[in-house]
């Protein structure tokens, strides 16, 4: 599978952003662990375009981590563009738009998931920071919809293919679920099966063991999964998933040694 270049070999599983807990050293240890790729928590836009320490720490990485991706937010398709041109000048591999986080204080701004209840804005905010990204891959991730009645996922995808974003992971539920309630992956499989759809699609939601990744992978046909929770206190879920992946063998957890 590739991001535009970054050639990420087959069946990549990505370290999902995750605020609190995806910072810099997390991120290392989980690269040695055997992620493929990993991103910073979740920064917002007006954070980085008021030149915030926070916003600018949470940017900082080591080559180690490379392949790397910055991951942004907003409401505003000014701050997203100024946001995209300081994160492309700490020189990451990718820079990554979210579109799904549930959270009510990100989505009452239009951000986040809250972009999922406007889908042209959607589309001039994803166009805004591809263009201000230049040579810069883009990706997003998102969730199935705002709620049951809204799942345009296909649709969506297609639209952000159409202004230039390279790949697209998709978080499994609705907005309206949060993280309750399984993950559909029955909407993965429709959209690897999208007539039209070229760009990498990857899976996100209840990939929480070596098993669940492959099923994942075996059930819906997408291109990499991302792991989320499942990594939380557990870096090593890459090698050991990673190893399941080739052998079908399951390693045991570490020791405390």
């Amino acid at each position: 599978m590739k991001i535009d270049q970054i050639d990420l070999g087959n069946r990549p599983l990505f370290l999902a952003p995750m605020e609190d807990v995806t910072d810099s050293p997390f991120r290392q240890i989980c690269r040695k662990k055997g992620a493929d790729i990993v991103y910073t928590e979740f920064i917002s836009s007006e954070a980085i375009i008021r030149d915030s320490d926070i916003a600018q720490h949470k940017m900082d990485f080591t080559e180690m981590e490379r392949p790397f991706g910055i991951q942004i937010f907003g409401g505003r398709e000014e701050a997203m563009e100024g946001a995209t041109k300081v994160a492309v000048a700490n020189n990451p591999d990718v820079v990554d738009i979210n579109f799904g986080c549930p959270v009510y204080k990100i989505v009452k701004k239009g951000a986040g998931a809250g972009c999922l209840k406007d889908l042209n804005m959607m589309e001039r905010m994803a166009g805004t920071v591809v263009d201000a990204a230049g040579d810069f891959p883009v990706t997003v991730k998102t969730r199935l919809g705002w709620d049951d009645q809204s799942i345009r996922i296909q649709e969506v995808a297609l639209m952000l293919q159409s202004v230039g974003v390279k790949a697209l992971t998709v978080h499994a539920r609705t907005r309206s679920q949060k993280y309750k309630g399984d993950a559909r992956w029955e909407y993965l499989k429709k959209l690897a099966n999208t007539p039209g759809l070229e760009i990498p699609i990857i899976g996100n939601g209840d990939v929480t063991s070596p098993e669940s990744a492959k099923k994942m992978f075996d059930k819906t046909g997408v291109d990499g999964v991302m792991i989320g929770r499942g990594a939380i206190g557990n870096p090593w879920i890459f090698e050991q998933t990673r190893h399941y992946l080739e052998t079908g063998e399951l390693l045991p957890d570490p020791t405390i040694q």
